[in-house]
């Protein structure tokens, strides 16, 4: 038998994704203090698994390793490790917020697939290519959040969650660059790089340039739009579900950051302090 949601076990797994997400995603964690109290450990497990998935690359040797790892986690999602996800305290939390909140095991087979793009350097296709990848894991995340805070039933507002994860990690492509660089990757695609005459070699080796600069200025555009897009679509959203938004809050303060003259994508480093955050997220 599973063990129940309010065993002493999954709540030990519980805190252990509240206190990962605490030392090595701050600002997810402090996203998660304006949600209810009684949605919080179910975010906190949901945003922790986001937090395993990305540091993939990071900690393995090479992509076939990576994939392992990836498969490793669609099978126990899918059920096909039951003995090996209840061990495991990520894992334990995350299915059972999966069932308490019916959440659709799909979207969680679609994320893990778009993350394999992280395993290699193949560059980015296209615009649109990074459009998708972006639907796929945050504005996934942003959408199953508020499935969550609303108790498992449907939220609404599907444009609200796919705008504002497209604008959130597209931030987050443009503040990974030097992280990128260092492995080689170009996650900028390839048709805008064209545009402004840049080249992906150059992005992967940590050159900047001009031209990279304004295809930079060109996306940092295109996440403004898709900003302002899910503010515009937040009124069809269950006002439950709005606390699952608050990351977005940070989205224009960072971007505003990169707009500053002299501004070098793989020197500088752009984040916000914890008050400028919490700042920016009571706020919104």
């Amino acid at each position: 038998m599973s063990a129940s949601s309010d065993s002493p076990t999954v709540n030990g797994a519980y805190s252990y994704c509240e206190n990962l997400l605490r030392d090595r995603d701050r600002l997810r964690w402090l996203a998660c203090l304006f949600a209810p109290a009684r949605a919080r450990r179910h975010l906190h497990a949901l945003l922790a698994f986001n937090h395993e998935i990305g540091r993939v690359r990071a900690i393995v040797s090479e992509p076939s390793l990576g994939e392992i790892r990836l498969q490793w986690w669609r099978e126990a999602i899918g059920g096909e490790r039951p003995g090996e996800a209840r061990a495991n305290p990520l894992s334990a939390a995350l299915l059972a917020t999966i069932r308490d909140n019916a959440l659709p095991p799909s979207a969680f087979d679609r994320y893990i697939e778009a993350r394999r793009f992280d395993l290699y350097n193949d560059p980015m296709p296209s615009l649109g290519d990074l459009e998708g990848y972006c639907g796929e894991t945050q504005s996934a995340m942003l959408r199953l959040a508020s499935i969550i805070l609303c108790g498992g039933s449907e939220p609404g507002g599907a444009d609200a969650c796919g705008h504002g994860g497209v604008a959130l990690q597209l931030t987050k492509t443009m503040q990974d660059l030097p992280v990128h660089a260092t492995r080689g990757q170009c996650f900028l695609p390839k048709d805008l790089l064209t545009r402004h005459g840049a080249l992906a070699e150059a992005v992967g080796a940590g050159v900047n340039s001009p031209s990279l600069l304004g295809a930079l200025g060109e996306l940092r555009a295109l996440a403004r739009n898709h900003l302002r897009m899910a503010r515009d679509a937040i009124a069809q959203l269950d006002e439950r579900a709005h606390p699952a938004l608050v990351q977005l809050a940070v989205v224009e303060p960072l971007l505003k950051r990169m707009d500053r003259r002299g501004y070098d994508p793989f020197t500088h480093e752009i984040e916000l302090s914890q008050w400028r955050a919490q700042w920016a997220m009571w706020r919104w």
